[in-house]
């Protein structure tokens, strides 16, 4: 459950492998209703599961169970509630119809073989995870869960539960990522606290890049004199990507790739900043690796307007999903980006792309949910 197919599942057979009975009934062929019959003696009973029956005779009616092959010789199914049977007589009331087909389903009209039913990037649901069973597969390829190893940098930052002094905050940030990865699917993942010690950071993060495909830092990639993360990156041989992005909020981001091609992303450590660059960037990224092919972004439209900003723009939005095409989103601007209460009752945010001209309500943006 969960996991992202990495091979076509094709069907072994055409789906229906039979004319498949829909519904519990009687077996008939259509052929003797039209022609003016309305009543049928038993022939047998058939069940799902069971060899078919062939029809005795053109006035004869098979008693059929859902699920069954659709016996040699009918080709339609009365249900229940339109006959009566007395004495291995049936009888078929006013309102019976004998359609060709009726409650049948025809062989190979849900798939048939060389044609796949689910493709490569495919994430494992109920549905299809029954799709897979249906094809007769025991096994199957599937992408590895990344090990993701989550960390919150800063000497200010005071685990949950532990005494506090005025000049600290909570470590938070770390339980926010690390619940969002869970959230879009991704098991395999761990956090960690260091503090503003390079040595210390370097010892450490060296062990974590050989035991995890993924960091996902927070904190410590701006300019500041403690902002050790890119320089003690480098030093262990991650290479720098990209450094800042044209974005608000979140512009000190920090990306690169360590020697075993390991994902390495200094998110900032303003609390919103850090949860909009985990799900705008990281987990697209997690999910290209894996070749999750995710569905198309959500539309909506933003019900207020809003001032211009020189680069993109970020805004937490809660959607109010009204009777229109596109869903509308209303704005709810956090009063800075460590505002992290703000984004409680949020479904999302939405991306602005730079405009300092203004946006009008009803400007239509790209939603991404936490």
């Amino acid at each position: 459950m969960g996991r992202i197919l990495r091979q076509n599942v094709e069907a072994e057979r055409d789906n229906p492998p039979f004319d498949r009975v829909c519904m519990d009934g009687v077996a008939v062929a259509s052929a003797e209703f039209l022609g003016g019959r309305r009543q049928f003696r038993i022939q047998a009973t058939q069940a799902a599961g069971a060899v078919p029956l062939q029809l005795a005779a053109p006035g004869m009616a098979i008693e059929i169970m859902t699920g069954a092959v659709l016996p040699p010789g009918t080709d339609c199914v009365i249900p229940l509630e339109e006959y009566d049977l007395v004495d291995g007589t049936l009888t078929l009331k006013p309102e019976a119809a004998a359609d060709p087909w009726r409650n049948v389903q025809r062989r190979g009209s849900d798939s048939q073989p060389g044609v796949p039913m689910l493709t490569s990037g495919t994430r494992l649901g109920a549905a299809e995870i029954a799709v897979v069973a249906s094809a007769g597969l025991a096994e199957i390829e599937v992408s590895r869960q990344p090990r993701v190893m989550v960390i919150s940098t800063g000497d200010e930052l005071i685990e949950p539960g532990q005494p506090i002094a005025d000049h600290q905050v909570r470590r938070s940030n770390a339980y926010g990522v690390v619940a969002a990865l869970e959230t879009h699917g991704f098991a395999s993942v761990h956090d960690e606290h260091l503090r503003d010690d390079e040595a210390l950071m370097r010892n450490r993060l060296r062990e974590l890049l050989d035991s995890h495909d993924v960091l996902v830092l927070s904190g410590g990639v701006s300019k500041g004199k403690f902002d050790f993360v890119p320089t003690t990156l480098k030093a262990l041989g991650v290479e720098e990507v990209f450094y800042q992005v044209a974005q608000r909020p979140g512009r000190p981001m920090w990306f690169g790739a360590g020697p075993r091609g390991q994902l390495v992303f200094g998110l900032p450590g303003n609390p919103v900043s850090t949860l909009i660059c985990l799900v705008r960037y990281v987990l697209p990224a997690l999910r290209t690796a894996m070749s999750w092919q995710p569905p198309p972004l959500e539309r909506v439209t933003i019900q207020e307007s809003m001032n211009g900003r020189k680069m993109a723009y970020f805004m937490p939005v809660r959607r109010c999903p009204d009777a229109a095409v596109l869903a509308s989103a209303s704005i709810r601007p956090p009063s800075g980006s460590g505002d992290f209460l703000a984004l409680a009752g949020t479904d999302g945010f939405v991306e602005l792309p730079p405009a300092p001209e203004g946006y009008a309500a009803g400007f239509v943006a790209d939603f991404y949910s936490w």
